[in-house]
């Protein structure tokens, strides 16, 4: 039976615009500008050069360190240039060019694993990570390193389908029209971590998808179960999703796996059996195109590495009032400031407001309501730690737990005053990062 985690909103989820709209394929664009970091962790070290030839899944880029995953081109064509070009994340970042043959000619690594059936959890794992899997569903962490770390100490796998965000369809809409991949990856996560079952978490306004893949385990006989769990964000929180599913609590500064639990998105479950069945690294995306400002709502499959304004051109286009744009949901998506940037594997939704939907308060005021601590889903204090980060009161901050904040946005969408409380945490928990950084220099100065 679903469990409830504490606090949380319930936001106008937004997404009739897009979830009965079966997934387009985008044509691939003429040229994909591939960025070298496409995950958390080391970015990778391009292996091509300018003139060469590249086939569709070679790897283009190569993991430099374990936290790592390599990178690999989602078009065949010829690498015109390897320069700094903007990224999502807001900087320019090492790219590589590709300009498109349109041939889509095969790389030869791309292949299906041969007796698959008969793998080990190692040799699993090592094609997860050839393949260049991240978490899909926006954290971007190696799955790789994921599984590696939780075999022997994971006792419940998840498969994150509750896409909690208003407007985001993408991982419905993947369910209804894959669900044997989802199925598929699921299985393989289940002899990975030795479970007798893989949880699928949907939430109750997905009841269609839920059916159908309850349809489809029947038939296979699969060792996966659907659960069905309340609308509520951010329900696919990974530690509110944990709770959800099993009533165990992730202790601050804990991860899953320190109850016991791994989760992975649908998207990265599919690509699991891609990789393994197709021999098919990440190579697309899967994206809701929404909101205000987009003339005609869309949920895309491109190429990674595509222009955002592709995306939009395909949808109709902008509408003249549009004043912002956003990669990912509204609650935790980045603000863009190019529409040139291009599609990333943490990309599952792009989105373009109306300047009419602009909340923005010129003098945003604290009228201590309490609103905010009464909706953390993590049991924060938002309105001391907004006191505390305008003051860059570090100590305070870091005893009020605020690296435990996991900037879901629940306390900015509830705030009557309107105050910029993720963006005062996401800045606070980059002081601390940098002052940590620099005790830690500061120790091995000392030691040397």
């Amino acid at each position: 039976m679903a469990q409830s985690f504490f606090g949380g909103i319930h936001p106008n989820d937004k997404k009739a615009a897009t979830n009965k709209k079966p997934i387009e394929k985008l044509p691939p664009p003429p040229q994909v500008v591939i960025p070298m970091s496409l995950h958390i962790g080391v970015p990778c070290r391009p292996c091509v050069s300018v003139g060469d030839h590249v086939n569709l899944g070679q790897m283009i880029g190569e993991a430099t360190a374990f936290v790592s995953a390599p990178i690999h081109a989602s078009v065949s064509g010829t690498v015109t240039a390897i320069e700094p070009r903007p990224h999502f994340n807001g900087t320019d970042m090492l790219s590589v060019v590709i300009e498109n043959d349109y041939q889509d000619t095969l790389d030869p690594s791309v292949k299906p694993a041969e007796h698959p059936e008969d793998m080990g959890a190692e040799a699993l794992t090592e094609i997860v990570k050839n393949a260049g899997i991240v978490g899909l569903g926006g954290a971007t962490f190696p799955t790789h390193v994921k599984i590696a770390s939780g075999i022997g100490k994971v006792d419940t796998v998840i498969v994150n389908g509750s896409e909690c965000e208003p407007y985001n369809t993408s991982d419905h809409r993947i369910l209804l029209e894959y669900p044997d991949e989802v199925i598929g990856g699921a299985k393989l996560l289940a002899r990975l971590f030795q479970v007798d079952k893989v949880h699928i978490a949907v939430e109750a306004n997905k009841l269609n998808a839920a059916q159908l893949l309850r349809q489809r385990i029947g038939e296979e006989k699969a060792p996966v179960v659907v659960d069905v769990l309340h609308t509520r964000y951010p329900q696919g929180a990974e530690k509110q999703l944990c709770q959800s599913i099993t009533g165990r609590q992730v202790p601050p500064g804990g991860l899953p796996a320190a109850i016991g639990c791994a989760v992975f998105s649908t998207d990265t479950t599919a690509a699991i059996w891609r990789a393994v069945y197709q021999g098919m690294p990440v190579i697309r995306r899967i994206v809701t195109v929404s909101g205000s400002g987009v003339v005609e709502p869309k949920n895309l499959e491109c190429r990674i590495g595509t222009p955002l304004s592709c995306l939009f051109d395909a949808c109709g286009g902008l509408s003249e009032t549009t004043y912002k744009i956003l990669m990912g949901g509204p609650m935790m998506g980045n603000a863009q400031h190019n529409a040139d940037v291009p599609v990333g594997k943490c990309t599952n939704a792009i989105l373009a407001f109306a300047r009419e939907e602009e909340r923005l308060s010129p003098h945003p005021t604290c009228i201590r309501c309490g609103r905010c601590a009464e909706v953390c889903p993590m049991r924060l204090q938002p309105v001391f730690l907004y006191q505390y980060a305008q003051r860059d009161m570090l100590p305070e901050l870091e005893a009020g737990h605020v690296m435990d904040c996991i900037e879901c946005g629940a306390c900015a969408y509830i705030c009557p005053g309107r105050l910029h409380l993720v963006h005062a945490f996401r800045t606070a928990k980059q002081k601390i990062n940098t002052a940590r950084a620099a005790e830690k220099a500061k120790a091995e100065r000392k030691e040397g």
